[in-house]
């Protein structure tokens, strides 16, 4: 009988997915933290650029 087996690996495998999906959502939050942070920036340094480029020089 090899059902008890196979029910062990898909239960084995199922772990494993489980694990990976972890991860990567975990991974992906970052991202997008990142490109949040990075998004941030960006306005500032326009809005820093914006208000030099009109100084009186």
């Amino acid at each position: 009988m090899l059902e008890p087996e196979l029910v062990e690996r898909i239960t084995a495998r199922r772990a494993e997915l489980d694990e990976l999906e972890e991860q990567l959502a975990k991974q992906l939050a970052g991202v997008r933290a990142e490109r949040d942070e990075l998004t941030v920036a960006e306005r500032v340094l326009e809005r820093v650029s914006e208000q030099i480029a009109s100084e009186p020089t």
